[in-house]
């Protein structure tokens, strides 16, 4: 009996160890949506194998997404026990906003400090890291950070620029001087994607030439009806640059991906687009030099930090989320962006030797230290993106004059305005 009572309490005491053990494994869950041939897709997966090997008792688990899965249903994901100890999440008002002013996020005002991402960040680069409770930007706890940057530029051959013995703008005047130069030579200058993100941004951008600190803000943070007046002046002005033939009327009915074919094969000498496209302009064009010039305006770009880190309300392990966060924003990881290609909010350009990572990285810093980060114009409204689409569409169309694009679009801002 007392072989078989010890045998007993030798086999409970392995038992116990066993499930001790188990009990101690933990599962860190990370997401993000950044493909894996962009350069925070290629970075985070070599920070991601580092992570792992400094943690060898923790089971690193890591999924793809894709942004529209997480637009549309981010918010039933971090309500539920699916959710992720730390993920990439969309910015602005209407989505990493919104998740934050229902509760689901955790608040990263103490990490800020221990981990000394404030000594990191300026407060520009927080401004869509904090929401107040109704979830409007730019006040409040920090709910998310950044780690890479984002903004709209305007795209040009440089080989077509010094053929034409012109060079890159920095004044409205100039940029239009450019445009009328390559009309008479016999060139449509801009190549434009009317009926997507690039026809609704060069539009924003025009709008900013006439905006000033308080129109952008009361913008962005539904603070007052809509001051249409920029609004107009843009769309008199791209009105204006189609009948001029500056823009081809072809572009009516065209999407982004065709209208930057025009510019990547040669034929376009200019493309209004974001800073995404960087990595794959630089793989596909071969025979010509091209770059970036800043659309010229007093103060304000289209454009942003980047998608945010967030820590789900419900995540195991935030203290593993923070360091994460911290190791992406590391001198390291933020010098490897820039050599990928693309553009870190907290990089020492000295070490970037990659020349359009380079360059992408100090016009953002350029932008970014004057405080001109405009965001984007369908941010403020949900479902902005798709009525700027439309009604821009009408614009370049002709179905619509300037002054009736102007009253549509703020019918749809001010309704949400007032009843927010």
């Amino acid at each position: 009996m007392k072989r078989i009572a010890r045998l007993a309490l030798a086999l409970g005491t392995a038992m116990l160890m066993t499930s001790v053990g188990h009990a101690e494994q933990k599962t860190f869950k990370i997401w993000w949506f950044e493909e894996p041939t962009t350069a925070q897709g290629i970075v985070w997966t070599k920070a991601l194998e580092e992570f792992k090997a400094k943690h060898p008792d923790i089971t690193v688990s890591f999924e793809q997404k894709t942004f529209q899965q997480l637009q549309a249903s981010g918010g039933m994901i971090l309500n539920s026990d699916q959710a992720p100890d730390v993920l990439e999440y969309n910015k602005g008002n209407a989505t990493a906003g919104l998740v934050a002013s229902q509760g689901l996020l955790t608040n990263l005002d103490d990490y800020v400090k221990k981990e000394g991402w404030d000594k990191i960040l300026n407060e520009g680069d927080l401004v869509l890291s904090r929401y107040d409770e109704k979830g409007i930007y730019g006040s409040g706890p920090v709910w998310g950070v950044s780690v890479f940057g984002e903004y709209v530029s305007c795209f040009y051959n440089i080989d077509m620029f010094e053929k034409a013995g012109l060079k890159p703008p920095t004044t409205l005047e100039e940029w239009v001087a450019d445009m009328e130069a390559f009309k008479q030579k016999g060139l449509t200058p801009l190549a434009l994607g009317a009926i997507d993100t690039s026809g609704q941004h060069l539009l924003a951008s025009l709008a900013y030439t006439k905006a000033d600190d308080a129109w952008v803000q009361n913008y962005q943070g539904l603070k007052a009806p809509l001051d249409g007046a920029p609004y107009l002046y843009a769309a008199q002005t791209l009105l204006d640059w189609v009948k001029k033939g500056y823009i081809n009327k072809d572009s009516t009915g065209m999407k982004d991906p065709d209208a930057a074919l025009l510019f990547t094969s040669g034929k376009a000498p200019m493309y209004v687009s974001g800073t995404w496209n960087l990595g794959t302009f630089a793989s596909t064009i071969k025979d010509f030099k091209w770059g970036q010039f800043v659309i010229p305006t007093p103060k304000y770009s289209v454009g942003s930090t980047g998608n945010l880190w967030v820590v789900p309300k419900g995540s195991k392990n935030p203290d593993l989320a923070a360091e994460w966060i911290s190791l992406t924003l590391s001198p390291k990881y933020q010098a490897e962006l820039g050599n990928a290609g693309g553009v870190p909010i907290a990089a020492d350009l000295s070490v970037i030797t990659n020349p359009i990572g380079k360059n992408a990285a100090a016009v953002f810093k350029q932008i970014s230290d004057k405080s001109g980060l405009g965001f984007y114009p369908d941010w403020p409204v949900p479902g902005y993106y798709d009525v700027l689409n439309q009604k821009d569409t009408g614009l370049f169309q002709g179905s619509l004059t300037a002054e009736q694009f102007v009253e549509q679009i703020k019918q749809v801002y001010d309704d949400t305005q007032e009843n927010q």
